[in-house]
């Protein structure tokens, strides 16, 4: 069985977990409400971020948490479903979609995030993007 490609993983029917934190993990106290997203939950929200607008991880882990009801959001999952978010997005670009027609995943993701050193292609578009809308890269 072929491996599946990003964009096959951000298309998967994936549905959102809500349970509580079983213990004290990454600054949620065991016992919160906690988000476990989909990839295409986070693709929804980056895709939502204005134009020249940014947003950290962390902002978007609250911010996907209220949206759904929840405490907090499951930052492990977020992470890897970010990669997977910004991973589908650059395969859309070598497959020629142009750089509008993909998620803007420079509006999270930046040369600090710890997920942009995780990806797998070349991310001197990613930063040049972040420069052409007046982010640090």
């Amino acid at each position: 069985m072929a491996k599946k490609t990003w964009i096959e993983k951000l298309e998967s029917q994936a549905e959102t977990i809500v349970k509580p934190v079983p213990m004290n993990f990454a600054g949620m106290k065991k016992g919160q409400i906690m988000l476990i997203p989909t990839p295409q939950l986070i693709d929804a929200y980056i895709r939502a971020i204005p134009t020249g607008e940014e947003r950290t991880v962390p902002v978007m882990r609250t911010a996907l948490a209220q949206q759904e009801g929840t405490e907090v959001c499951c930052p492990v999952t977020t992470g890897i479903h970010l990669r997977t978010v910004a991973e589908a997005a650059f395969e859309k670009l070598d497959a020629g979609a142009d750089v509008t027609e993909i998620t803007p995943v420079w509006r999270v993701l930046s040369s600090r995030t710890p997920t942009t050193k995780k990806v797998s292609f070349d991310t001197a578009v990613l930063l040049h993007q972040r420069v052409a809308e007046g982010f640090e890269p």
